[in-house]
């Protein structure tokens, strides 16, 4: 079969090939030669001879056959050619059903796969459902807990907030309250739910309820913080002071809710500050008083003393007076300790900062303590180096206090041996010098591990029986010495001594001589002093001086007696029995035109920190008691001086004061500038604006004194510094540039007194601005 097949599809193939003609004549001329062979073969065989009627009969035997054998062929071809298309179509058709059940196949695979991943999927939707179920289930079971934690949290809160003894409560924006505490609900007498919704109106006292909606409204327009101070009353009338605190709070989305109020009673806090407050006041009254009585009669003996010293005396008697006068300076010196440790107490310390005799110090000191040390039979080394100043800016009183006190405590602990006393002045500067007082002695000494412990107040040396004290005076002496911008150091040996080392820097000046300071005439003077002794030694000194006295012993006897035509100069006590010398002083300015009145010079035992307020009443200067000659002459050159009219310059003597002045209270020459260039109505409009602020500047700065805000207090200090510069108020801005500077030298040990002393002098210096300002209109010529 396969053979045959073979053939019929060859015949097909070939027919196909060469069409029907010449498929037929192939095939007939091959049928011819298949004839013609079989033929000549068969007749071969049987005559063995070929002749050419068998040739011929070949060719028309195979001439007849062709043609049905061509039909025969083509029939046969044609069905099998019908046969090779239909199967051919079936093939195709086969092969398109193939391409289909191939195509179904890939998407049955696919949706196979595609169903096998949703089934994954599905199984890890499943497996994801059960993980989010129990971490769900976990989530709110810990929500439940944490919602627990959270109502315990707000119960312990609650309660800790309901214990509380300060008021807690909230308002919303309305007024309303939304909430207390225990404490409020005590306060007001109605429950926290009686409470919510009523405006302060409903629950206080119109006048109360008006502060408290007033702050309400300040915290609101202000969004910040609010702190106050009210008298509330409870239900049973009781009434308290409370601190009050108001602040605003929002919610989670930033917006306002309303605000939060806390209030603590501050009565016994009040109370007890005011018991204080008292105390001190009683406790300053006393110092006060018991030291102006005792240095009455001690002003007494040492001015007696200093008078005997003047007069011929015999060796004896001149040890006994030196003695007597030794003794009242150590007094002296004792009740300055104590003074200025009431004052480093209730924080009001300062320094007085003039032109002294340096070389009078100095002398005085090395007297003072050569006698102490001949009483104890021990030698003594004074040595100065360097060119020492004749006079130099300082506080004489505190530094002659310093300096006595090193000396005394170096006398009192040494047994054997000596104590030295070294001087050195070094130049840093045209106008400046550094001082170093160097006290030396052979005593006890101090244990290196107590050195700087010997500073602190009452510290007593353990271990040395005699170097032992109350240690007020080195407490106090540091304090002093850094308040003038120096420093005390201190190194020692035990068994060998002690070395105290005072350096201080300070500014050098002239003290003009005193045959020039009293060249003018004798003057007719009214002493208005109480005490005998001091009338005795003031009247004697001023006498010998060439002048005339008259005396009043109270404020009465001193306003009966007194005639401006009568006296040239009032030296007035300001401490008298029945009245005070600021008193008869503002009286007189009240009688008196400042064109009649004489120079009034103040009499004080006290330590003067500023001489505004002197000033203030009229007097030009101050001498401190007891009185001694230097400090007469040096006060009558100032106010009398040399080549000047005292009549024609009394009206603006003050004025006179200021400008004469190495540190004045007004920059005159600016003032002048001022006026000159930008005009007067400026010049006064920018005085009216520092008046206008000043007030909240000075409360800013306390306010931060009060909170220790260094920061607050150097920036607040720095507005009032620039502002009373650009007005010309000279003493008010050094005073701001104080404060404001915490690198100087015991700034925060002075910073409260500054504040206090600016605070109390810049509206008397206001005044003095003013009176400048009228007088340079008054001056300008008339158009």
């Amino acid at each position: 079969m396969t053979p045959l097949k073979k053939l019929a599809t060859y015949y097909v193939h070939l027919l196909s090939r060469l069409g029907i003609v010449k498929f037929s004549i192939s095939l007939a001329g091959a049928i011819i030669l298949v004839a013609l062979a079989i033929q000549m073969s068969v007749t071969f065989a049987l005559t063995g001879q070929v002749s050419s009627v068998d040739l011929i009969r070949s060719v028309f035997f195979a001439l007849i056959i062709t043609p049905w054998a061509v039909f025969f062929m083509s029939v046969v071809v044609e069905q099998i050619e019908d046969s090779r298309q239909r199967l051919s179509k079936m093939i195709r058709k086969l092969e398109k059903m193939r391409s289909r059940d191939l195509q179904l196949t890939n998407r049955l695979k696919a949706n196979i796969s595609q169903l096998n991943n949703e089934i994954d999927e599905r199984e890890k939707a499943e497996a994801a459902r059960r993980q989010a179920i129990s971490h769900l289930e976990l989530e709110v079971k810990q929500r439940q807990q944490a919602q627990q934690e959270l109502e315990e949290h707000s119960a312990l809160l609650r309660s800790f907030i309901d214990s509380s003894p300060d008021l807690v409560y909230y308002r919303n924006e309305q007024g309303q309250f939304s909430g207390c505490n225990l404490a409020l609900e005590q306060l007001v007498g109605r429950s926290e739910k009686q409470l919510i919704g009523l405006t302060p109106y409903d629950v206080y006292p119109e006048e109360v309820a008006d502060k408290v909606v007033e702050t309400d409204h300040q915290v609101f327009d202000n969004d910040e913080p609010l702190t106050y101070e009210q008298w509330l009353e409870y239900p049973d009338g009781r009434k308290a002071f409370f601190e009050l605190r108001k602040v605003p709070f929002y919610g989670r989305n930033g917006n306002r809710l309303g605000l939060l109020g806390f209030g603590r009673d501050i009565t016994e806090r009040m109370r007890h500050q005011a018991n204080i407050e008292k105390a001190n006041r009683d406790k300053a009254q006393f110092i006060s008083t018991l030291s102006h009585e005792l240095r009455t009669p001690l002003n007494g003996v040492v001015g007696l003393s200093q008078m005997l010293l003047d007069t011929p005396l015999n060796d004896a008697q001149r040890k006994h007076v030196n003695t007597i006068l030794l003794s009242a300076t150590t007094l002296g010196n004792i009740f300055n300790d104590i003074i200025d440790l009431d004052k480093l107490d209730r924080r009001r310390f300062a320094v007085s900062m003039e032109v002294m005799d340096f070389n009078a110090l100095v002398s005085d000191i090395e007297t003072l303590t050569e006698m102490q040390l001949q009483a104890k039979g021990l030698g003594f080394r004074f040595e100065q180096i360097g060119p020492i100043p004749q006079s130099i800016v300082a506080d004489p009183t505190r530094l002659r206090q310093v300096l006595w006190n090193l000396t005394h405590n170096a006398v009192k602990f040494t047994e054997h041996g000596q104590v030295a006393l070294t001087i050195k002045a070094k130049p840093i500067a045209e106008q400046q010098v550094e001082l170093e007082f160097v006290i030396e002695d052979t005593g006890p000494g101090i244990p290196e591990d107590q050195l700087e412990q010997i500073f602190a107040m009452y510290y007593q040396v353990e271990g040395s029986k005699s170097a032992t004290g109350t240690g007020i005076g080195l407490s106090v002496s540091r304090q002093l010495v850094r308040a003038m911008g120096g420093d005390i150091v201190v190194s020692s040996q035990v068994g060998k001594g002690s070395c105290f080392t005072v350096r201080l820097t300070v500014d050098l000046d002239v003290i003009p001589d005193e045959a020039e300071q009293i060249d003018h005439p004798p003057l007719e003077i009214l002493l208005v002093e109480d005490v005998e002794l001091n009338i005795t030694i003031a009247k004697a000194l001023l006498e010998k001086l060439g002048h005339q006295v008259e005396v009043a012993k109270s404020g009465q006897q001193a306003l009966a007696m007194f005639e401006p035509d009568n006296f040239d100069l009032v030296l007035l006590d300001i401490q008298l029995p029945d009245m005070t010398g600021f008193d008869i002083a503002n009286q007189w300015q009240r009688q008196y035109s400042a064109a009649q009145m004489p120079p009034l010079v103040a009499l004080t035992a006290n330590v003067v920190n500023s001489k505004s307020q002197f000033q203030a009443a009229g007097m030009v200067d101050v001498i401190h008691k007891p009185i001694n000659r230097n400090a007469v002459v040096h006060c009558f050159n100032e106010v009398f001086a040399v080549g000047e009219e005292p009549q024609a310059e009394a009206p603006v003597s003050p004025k006179q004061a200021l400008s004469r002045s190495s540190l004045p209270i007004l920059d005159l020459d600016l003032i002048e500038q001022f006026c000159e260039t930008i005009g007067v109505k400026v010049l006064n409009d920018s005085v009216d604006l520092f008046k206008k602020v000043m007030p909240d500047y000075l409360q800013v700065l306390e306010s931060n004194m009060f909170a220790k805000d260094k920061q607050g207090i150097v920036s607040e200090a720095h507005k009032i510094k620039g502002a009373a510069g650009s007005i010309g108020l000279a003493r008010i801005q050094r005073l701001a540039n104080k404060i404001q500077s915490p690198e100087f030298p015991a700034w925060a040990d002075n910073v409260e007194d500054w504040i206090y002393q600016l605070s109390h002098d810049y509206p008397e210096d206001l005044k003095l601005l003013d009176k400048a300002i009228a007088e340079h209109i008054e001056q300008q010529p008339s158009d």
